[in-house]
């Protein structure tokens, strides 16, 4: 008789990790999940307390202390970085057996190898791009606008490079993550591509569109995002009596960014909660992303569920969500020609602007949720373990 697929998870905080564990538990696969926060921030994901193991005492007091400001950014960093280092080792001395074992990069390569040693799969779990691709993006980017650019920690880039390296498989989130490995000369067959499962259940249209043509972004008010790039090509488009709105935290750059790059009519709300980022969603006309680089960005699905078609760069991974000229717009990272030859091609033709609104909210029902990225990943677990030699099945039917 085969064993029941046995998978144990290390998240260094929520990002996805906890959807994915209440998806491996519903499968009956779920072993352990380690993490670096307090069980209190963690009761809200469906995951039974004993699968919960958590060592927060680095990691939530961090977190608090950067919720109110009250730490420099680069020491954030430096932080970070020893709170994930000792997660790390925590998990490795006390890890429990699985077949599978999957952490988040940054936090599994001394625990990776413990798992390895006894037999596990190690599955390295990256939500963006390959941190070198990652880093030379961004110091690429701030070099062009003459803005300085601390650069990710070298202990960082060097941890998950070994990662990688070490992990019998790597996880991605999207096509434009699994390439930037490949380019990186990480072999295509050691990197799997799940697009995370989508949640929309509070977004949808709360309110008409606005009469008035709002150009809206959502995010941090970043580089990284491309907000000087979205400045430039709402300033050149020149769209008489538009306004656009901007919804994310400032970040040290933004005043510099709003300075150089005026837009005659802005607003700027500071970050929103999801019902309030819906209704502004639901008003604007368009929503535009044009970021140097993401994993993937689910507030394009948020956005076109409220029936707001997209503008977007490639590396966003708009191209796991929706089909260029059809529920939105794909462009080249950073050519603000595109973003302008978009903006006024949507705001002088509102009709194809309906026709892509309504196109977006019916692609937005056809995109899997977390059922469908739990259905994935729980295959993908159970062919590696398989052929890594584990006699393993699945105890729950597989959709």
């Amino acid at each position: 008789m085969p064993d029941d697929l046995q998978v144990s998870l290390t998240t260094i905080s929520r990002f996805h990790s906890f959807e994915m564990a209440a998806q491996l538990e519903r499968y009956g696969c779920l072993d352990t999940i380690y993490t670096g926060l307090a069980r209190h921030f963690v009761r809200s994901y469906g995951v039974a307390p004993n699968r919960i193991r958590t060592f927060p005492w680095l990691q939530t007091p961090l977190e608090a202390v950067q919720r109110l400001g009250l730490i420099p950014k680069h020491w954030a960093q430096r932080a970070g970085w020893s709170a994930k280092q000792a997660l790390d080792w925590h998990v490795a001395r006390t890890m429990l057996p699985c077949h599978v074992y999957c952490a988040l990069s940054g936090v599994g390569l001394a625990s990776g190898a413990v798992a390895r040693d006894r037999g596990a799969v190690f599955v390295c779990y990256r939500l963006s791009t390959h941190i070198l691709y990652q880093d030379q993006l961004l110091k690429r980017e701030y070099e062009k606008i003459n803005l300085p650019y601390a650069g990710i920690d070298r202990h960082i880039i060097d941890k998950e490079c070994a990662e990688y390296e070490l992990a019998d498989a790597i996880l991605v989130p999207s096509a434009f993550v699994r390439n930037s490995f490949i380019e990186k000369g990480v072999p295509s067959e050691k990197i799997h591509s799940i697009p995370f499962g989508v949640n929309l259940a509070n977004f949808e249209r709360r309110q008409p569109r606005d009469d008035q043509f709002r150009i809206l972004f959502v995010g941090q008010l970043s580089v990284r995002k491309g907000l000087h790039y979205l400045l430039r090509a709402v300033s050149r488009a020149n769209l008489p009596n538009a306004t656009l709105v901007l919804v994310g935290a400032e970040q040290p750059e933004t005043k510099a960014l709003l300075a150089r790059f005026p837009v005659s009519s802005i607003e700027i709300t500071g970050p929103l909660s999801r019902p309030e980022v819906a209704k502004q969603m639901s008003r604007a006309s368009v929503f535009m992303l044009p970021s140097i680089e993401e994993g993937l960005s689910f507030v394009m699905a948020e956005a076109m569920a409220c029936g707001c078609p997209v503008i977007a760069t490639e590396n966003t991974g708009a191209t796991d969500l929706f089909s260029d000229g059809e529920e939105g717009v794909i462009v080249p990272v950073g050519d603000v020609d595109a973003l302008v030859q978009n903006l006024v091609l949507l705001f002088e033709n509102r009709s194809i602007l309906d026709e892509m609104a309504q196109k977006a909210v019916e692609r937005v029902r056809t995109l899997g949720g977390w059922d469908s990225f739990g259905t994935a990943a729980v295959k993908l677990f159970e062919k590696l373990a398989r052929e890594a030699g584990h006699d393993v099945a699945v105890p729950s039917h597989l959709d």
